[in-house]
């Protein structure tokens, strides 16, 4: 008798993992394997909130997946393109039809800063995050903090600290909220301000050492415990596996989220580079990035043509403690707009946001095809219009 099954694995049980996993559900046909290396979810989103003591940021996968997904608690360690297998840490190995490559993306103090691998702590993954809490609980309450890059990672953990009554400093090596407008940064300079955060805009980083952070300019500046939340990366588990990657080792794809060099592999989330131009590493590019990338392999099954990537993004809502957020809105193509809204409306906003996250991925488990996600981004017209500007 002929097996009609379909083996997908998905690679990465972050929010593009778990939802092309629960959406994958739409056929009775196809076994799902999901390997992630820890037995449960992160909400990367509160990963702040776990550091500072003021949230959980960890989800039991028996809540969030849909009925028949196989968990596996294992780390990919290379994907066997020629017999369809992923090999793991432990030894064994998946076969496969279709692989969903949704690894995410981490983030580590860089070695090129003197002292920073060794006396920096990221936040960017569950166990960076659990290390830095227990530095930050055996420190004295008026112990100084400095809290290097302001990205949202680093506005977010610098809030949520400095609301405890901890002494912070923010180190931005350049221009506040970066990708936020200039009424976004107006309004979240106004709350950090009022929170007591140092911000030092300008200042950039020379080296780390035990105690203190020095910058380029000479200044030394206290620091009991040194967060290292600027600039992010992907895991090396395609380039390793001799699949083509942009610069920083997203995996290149079409617009269809297939990768460039195996029709067999779909990629979603962080570490994907549709057309070589990434959307923006977040939560709310990856779980539509999920459901579209299950989509795409499900057309495959079918033998239809896969529709192209279509997402619009509506902003950036960044938490200021617990009280307070920014949120700024943007066009459809993730380009903001001068128009923030701030306080206790925004907090809730947020609040809402990181609910509504996991409720979606729960509502995708037990009832597939259910995640809505705004489209006319837009994004085919405009890269059509790039492309014939630069020839």
């Amino acid at each position: 008798m002929t097996d009609t099954r379909t083996r997908v694995v998905v690679i990465g049980g972050g929010y593009a993992g778990t939802l092309a996993a629960n959406h994958l559900r739409l056929r009775a046909d196809v076994d799902i394997t999901l390997v992630n290396p820890r037995p449960v979810f992160v909400e990367r989103i509160r990963l702040h909130q776990h550091v500072a003591g003021t949230g959980t940021a960890t989800v039991d996968y028996g809540t969030l997946l849909g009925e028949g997904i196989r968990l596996v608690v294992d780390t990919a360690k290379g994907i066997d393109t020629a017999n369809r297998q992923v090999v793991l840490a432990s030894g064994d190995r998946l076969d496969y039809d279709y692989l969903i490559y949704a690894v995410g993306s981490t983030g580590t103090p860089p070695a090129v800063v003197p002292g920073a691998e060794q006396f920096a702590y990221a936040i960017a993954e569950f166990e960076y995050a659990q290390r830095l809490h227990r530095a930050l609980d055996e420190l004295h309450p008026d112990a100084p903090v400095v809290v290097v890059g302001a990205g949202l990672t680093g506005i977010e953990t610098a809030a949520e600290l400095a609301e405890q009554g901890r002494p912070v400093t923010l180190v931005c090596g350049g221009l506040l909220g970066p990708s936020l407008s200039p009424a976004g940064r107006r309004s979240v300079s106004k709350c950090l301000r009022r929170l007591g955060v140092d911000v030092l805009e300008t200042a950039v980083v020379a080296s780390v050492s035990p105690g203190a952070v020095r910058l380029v300019d000479g200044t030394v500046l206290r620091s009991a415990v040194t967060v290292w939340t600027a600039g992010f990366g992907v895991p090396d588990l395609a380039a390793r596996s001799g699949l083509n990657t942009d610069e920083l080792g997203r995996l290149l794809t079409d617009e269809a989220l297939t990768s460039i060099d195996d029709p067999r592999i779909v990629a979603a989330g962080d570490a994907a580079a549709p057309s070589g131009q990434p959307l923006r590493m977040s939560c709310q590019a990856a779980g539509p990035m999920g459901v579209q990338a299950a989509n795409t392999v499900l057309s495959r099954i079918a033998g239809t043509e896969p529709a192209v990537l279509n997402q619009a993004f509506v902003g950036q809502c960044v938490s200021l403690g617990r009280k307070h957020a920014t949120f700024q809105l943007a066009r459809f193509d993730d380009t903001p707009i001068n128009l923030a809204l701030g306080g206790r409306f925004a907090a809730w906003v947020k609040e809402a946001v990181c609910k509504g996250t996991v409720w979606g991925i729960r509502r995708e488990a037990t009832k597939p095809g259910s995640n809505p996600w705004l489209k006319g981004g837009k994004r085919a017209e405009r890269l059509a219009h790039e492309a014939v500007t630069v020839s």
